[in-house]
């Protein structure tokens, strides 16, 4: 099957999460002297519906916000980025922040949340008519950190999920994993089987499927590629059998050790695919560079490309993300595809 979603409904794709503000401290202190503190607007899954918009699929997106001028300037710049937000909800007080150096990434100690109690992670189950926030919608996009926040943010995906699932929409998750979010006395294989068991599309890699899933990598760290590739194909066989929902997994490797190296995999009921690999010395910022690789596997699904196909695009569409400042892409399908190594 080239395509395992050929049988997704024509719909826009609505992508569910919390939007966040980037804060960027040099790692010298220069942004105290000179009173300048660069920022981002973030957030995983919005990062992938800026992709998406920017490459002419209809993304839309569900967030909570306060309802403030602060708020309708931010959705205003996310308007701009040819993102429907009509789906968004207001309450709470905050928008949830983190503190990130330039160039480190996610898992590093250079990372501070500061997202408790904002308005994402306080809204609640039964409070979002969910039938109105699904309407014309045929792919729905959530992450792996919006149960890292709360037990009210699990159940309100639990609650989404199940309308979507219901609905036929085609769902997908981002595996991502955040140690420093699990800190509300659930750990992630207590929550996230129970969620991954609606997904259509799981992506991610194979230690997070192992930590969130407790599906075991069966390998040591090493470099042997090979070794890589046989293990992405095994785990990826375990999530299919068993979530029967899902259909497809996919996985990202990127090893910095002196140069960047970066490929992807992607397995569906019938085959194993393995992308290109790249190689550069040097990046400019590691952070969106997954949510690109994932908006690239919706982008080729969504426009009925083959699995071979759109593997090479999210691939290429995440390393090309890695030269870029921010936690978005700016680059179109031309200039992604004209980067796809053959």
């Amino acid at each position: 099957m080239s395509n395992p979603f050929a049988n997704t409904k024509p719909g826009a794709v609505l992508c569910f999460g919390e939007l966040l503000l980037r804060i960027c401290p040099d790692a010298g202190g220069k942004w105290l002297d000179e009173n300048n503190l660069p920022f981002y607007i973030a957030g995983a899954e919005l990062n992938a519906a800026t992709a998406l918009a920017l490459w002419g699929v209809p993304a839309k997106y569900f967030t909570v916000v306060p309802d403030n001028h602060v708020s309708a300037q931010i959705i205003g710049y996310i308007q701009k980025k040819n993102i429907d937000t009509s789906r968004i909800s207001y309450g709470g007080n905050r928008i949830g922040v983190y503190y990130l150096t330039p160039g480190k990434d996610m898992k590093h100690n250079a990372l501070i949340y500061d997202r408790a109690y904002s308005s994402f992670a306080e809204l609640k189950p039964a409070t979002v008519n969910w039938d109105t926030v699904l309407e014309g919608i045929s792919w729905f996009h959530f992450s792996a950190i919006c149960p890292a926040l709360s037990q009210n943010a699990v159940d309100v995906c639990s609650e989404v999920l199940q309308a979507a699932s219901k609905k036929g929409i085609t769902i997908s998750i981002d595996l991502n994993y955040r140690l420093k979010l699990w800190q509300y006395g659930k750990s992630p294989q207590q929550i996230m089987p129970g969620l991954v068991k609606y997904c259509n599309l799981v992506m991610g890699n194979i230690w997070a499927a192992e930590t969130l899933l407790g599906i075991p990598t069966g390998v040591a760290e090493t470099t042997n590629k090979t070794t890589y590739l046989n293990a992405a194909k095994k785990t990826s066989a375990q999530i299919m059998e068993q979530y029967p929902a899902c259909n497809a997994v996919a996985n990202t490797f990127r090893f910095d050790a002196g140069d960047i190296h970066y490929y992807g995999t992607l397995s569906t009921k019938d085959e194993f695919y393995a992308s290109a690999e790249y190689q550069s010395e040097t990046i400019i910022d590691k952070v969106g560079s997954g949510d690109c690789f994932m908006a690239g596997l919706i982008y080729g699904f969504y426009n009925q490309i083959g699995a071979q196909q759109t593997l090479e695009f999210a691939t290429a569409a995440a390393f090309k993300k890695l030269f870029i400042k921010g936690d978005i892409t700016n680059k179109s399908v031309e200039e992604i595809t004209k980067a796809i190594k053959l």
